[in-house]
């Protein structure tokens, strides 16, 4: 994991450590539930299973269906060393394959590309039908699919459309972009592969953010005593906001605790459509949600929310898709936004627990159609107000999946706590070991959590071969808001 620090802002509160992550659809589900099963996070240094067009099946929940010569698509991590792959639509053979070339440069202004012979080498790999494209063997039309690569760092889906020559380290081509039908053909996949949460790339936007993993082998990063579950990846928060004018130092406002993941990629591809391109794909993000954290204090008057982004994650997972490498890109920004009317003095902690799932579905008939759900369970562990007034806080993220550069899925998730009091209160709800209820003169209280997700699907999903989306399609606004605690009535 790469870490980047900025240096702190003027103005801007300091804050210690992290939330997160992940995208998207959510609603508050008060029944048990349980998340889909994580396997263990990929091996970076795997290889494929013998006989296999993939990578092992121990890196993900893989289930295959066919491609056109009736063998399963395994659809699992990609080895580290993965080769490109690549297609001749049209030509005698011309199917995609595993190749021993790679992509070692790339122009995104002008589009050029240099392919040279795999420098991991590749045994496996032999010529097929059409020939292996190597150095003075590529052929204009041939669609290539590259993992990451200098000059392309989301990946490379491009076909060639010019053979420019030959340079010290490979052939140069001219290139334009493809899509994924060009190498999938006919053939069918499904597959849920967890990202290893090793490879996500973190930027600080404040100090003190805290990040912690763990992976196979005993692999752990984070603080001392930090507990993560296998293929988990946990941020922790702890910083102070702005306070209300008058507050005495009892009552400074606070936002602390943790979100922690274990994110897995969807990915399906179903090729056979009669009217051309994919009868069937889907993209999208799932996996299961752990959170703690607590609002404590008066937060300060806003007419508008104070947002605070914090933290920015970004991975480029590799799915083995049979013999295609499908780069996925996951960003995501975690952020804090506080509203309130500076009155009420709340001292409110919450567990969350469940999981999720969001992302976009398409089939010929009903173009696509946007993916949106999730189940979560809350258990208050302390709630208190005191004075009259409204605050309410959200630790969220703001998320985009996409293929290879082109964003096809964005989603804003935002677990928030509200408090609110009319009149005169001093109450305490009886949530945590040892604390007695009470209330104090007249008034009434309440405290909640909720969930708000928004989102899009948006035009760049055609990376599949499907038509052309005329505009981004809302993933449906999503509000949900449960009771904590709170007065009678």
């Amino acid at each position: 994991m790469r870490i980047r620090k900025r240096p702190p802002r003027a103005l801007v509160p300091a804050l210690a450590a992290s939330a997160l992550l992940l995208v998207t659809g959510c609603s508050a589900d008060p029944g048990p539930h349980t998340p889909s099963a994580a396997g263990p996070a990929p091996d970076a240094t795997g290889s494929p299973s013998p006989g296999s067009s993939g990578s092992s099946g121990s890196s993900g929940s893989a289930t295959g269906t066919t491609d056109r010569g009736g063998r399963p698509l395994a659809v699992a991590a990609a080895p580290a060393a993965t080769s490109a792959a690549v297609a001749r639509p049209g030509a005698a053979g011309g199917r995609a394959h595993r190749t021993g070339v790679e992509v070692t440069s790339y122009d995104s202004r002008t589009r050029r590309a240099v392919i040279s012979p795999a420098r991991h080498g590749n045994p496996s790999v032999s010529p097929t039908p059409g020939g292996t494209p190597a150095p003075g063997r590529t052929a204009v039309g041939d669609v290539i699919a590259s993992a990451p690569a200098p000059g392309a760092p989301d990946g490379l889906l491009a076909e060639v459309t010019e053979v420019i020559g030959e340079k010290p380290d490979g052939t140069e081509v001219q290139t334009a972009p493809a899509t994924l039908d060009a190498l999938l053909g006919d053939g069918r996949a499904t597959g849920t592969v967890p990202v290893d949460p090793a490879s996500f790339d973190v930027e600080r936007l404040l100090p003190d953010v805290k990040v912690s993993w763990t992976r196979t082998g005993d692999v752990h990063a984070g603080p001392e005593g930090a507990k993560v579950p296998l293929g988990g990846l946990r941020v922790d928060l702890a910083t102070r906001v702005a306070t209300a004018e008058g507050t005495p130092a009892s009552a400074a406002a606070t936002v602390s605790g943790f979100v922690q993941v274990e994110p897995e990629v969807d990915f399906s591809y179903g090729g056979g459509s009669t009217a051309g391109g994919p009868a069937s794909a889907r993209l999208g993000v799932s996996g299961a949600w752990t959170s703690r954290w607590a609002l404590k204090g008066r937060a300060a008057a806003s007419a508008q929310p104070l947002r605070l982004p914090f933290a920015k994650l970004h991975a480029d997972p590799v799915l083995q898709v049979g013999p295609v490498p499908v780069v996925v890109n996951l960003d995501l920004t975690c952020y804090l936004r506080i509203s309130g009317d500076g009155g009420v003095t709340v001292d409110i902690e919450q567990d969350l627990k469940g999981d999720f799932d969001a992302g976009g579905t398409y089939d010929p008939a009903e173009g696509w159609t946007p993916v949106s759900a999730s189940h979560m369970t809350s258990t208050p562990v302390h709630t208190r107000v005191t004075a009259a007034g409204g605050v309410k806080a959200a630790l969220g993220a703001e998320a985009t999946v996409g293929l290879y550069g082109a964003v096809g899925v964005t989603a804003d998730l935002a677990p928030y706590l509200r408090g609110e009091a009319a009149g005169t209160v001093d109450a305490t709800s009886p949530t945590r070991s040892g604390t007695k209820a009470g209330v104090g003169t007249a008034g009434t209280w309440g405290v909640y959590g909720g969930l708000d997700l928004n989102g899009t699907l948006h035009v760049q999903l055609s990376v599949f071969g499907t038509p052309v989306l005329r505009r981004g399609i809302p993933l449906g606004a999503l509000h949900r808001e449960w009771r904590l605690a709170g007065s009678p009535g």
